[in-house]
C-alpha cells in the first residue's frame, strides 16, 4: 500500500428511543460535509483504489455521496471498521496492502488515534478528526504498517 486515506463519516442526526447506534442517519450538514470531502478527494486526485467502509448507516451515506464525485470503484461493506481500535484498523488495512490507495470509512476515536500512531508512533498524539475529516497517509514503498512510518501527506475538513 502507497497511501491510506481516512474518512470519517460526516455529522449524523443524534439517537432516539430505539434508535441504534448503527443505524444514525447523516444530518443535512453531514450530507453536505460528505458531498465536500468527495469534491475535496476528486480535486486532489485521491482517488481510492478500493475502499473500506463500516457498516454503520453514517459511513455508509458518507461514502455514497463522496462517490459521486469520485466514482464507486472497488468498495466494500467491513464490519470490523465499527468501534475498530487503532490495531485493529492496521490488521484490515494490512490485509489490503498489495492495494495503491486504500481508503478507509469509518470513525473515531478509532481514526484519529489510527494516524497519530502510524505517523508519530503514539495513539494519542493526534486530536482532531472532525466529521467528514479526511487524512491522507502515505507510507514509504514496502514499508510494513507500524507506528510511526507514515507522513501526513494531506489533511482536509470541512
Amino acid at each position: 500500500m502507497r497511501e491510506l486515506v481516512l474518512l470519517r463519516h460526516a455529522h449524523a442526526e443524534g439517537g432516539g428511543p430505539g434508535l441504534a447506534d448503527i443505524d444514525r442517519a447523516l444530518s443535512i450538514r453531514g450530507r453536505e460535509e460528505a458531498t465536500a470531502a468527495g469534491k475535496w478527494l476528486h480535486e486532489h486526485g485521491y482517488i481510492p483504489d478500493r475502499t473500506l467502509c463500516s457498516p454503520a448507516r453514517r459511513a455508509r451515506e458518507t461514502l455514497e455521496l463522496a462517490q459521486d464525485s469520485i466514482g464507486s470503484g472497488e468498495t466494500e461493506r467491513m464490519d470490523a471498521i465499527f468501534e475498530a481500535t487503532p490495531g485493529e484498523l492496521i490488521a484490515l488495512a494490512d490485509a489490503h496492502r498489495e492495494v495503491g490507495r486504500l481508503m478507509l470509512v469509518g470513525h473515531n476515536p478509532g481514526f484519529e488515534q489510527l494516524a497519530a500512531l502510524l505517523t508519530t508512533g503514539q495513539s494519542g498524539d493526534f486530536r482532531g478528526m472532525p466529521a467528514a475529516g479526511i487524512a491522507v497517509l502515505r507510507f514509504p514503498a514496502d514499508a510494513a504498517l507500524e507506528p510511526g512510518v507514515a507522513q501526513l501527506a494531506a489533511f482536509w475538513m470541512p
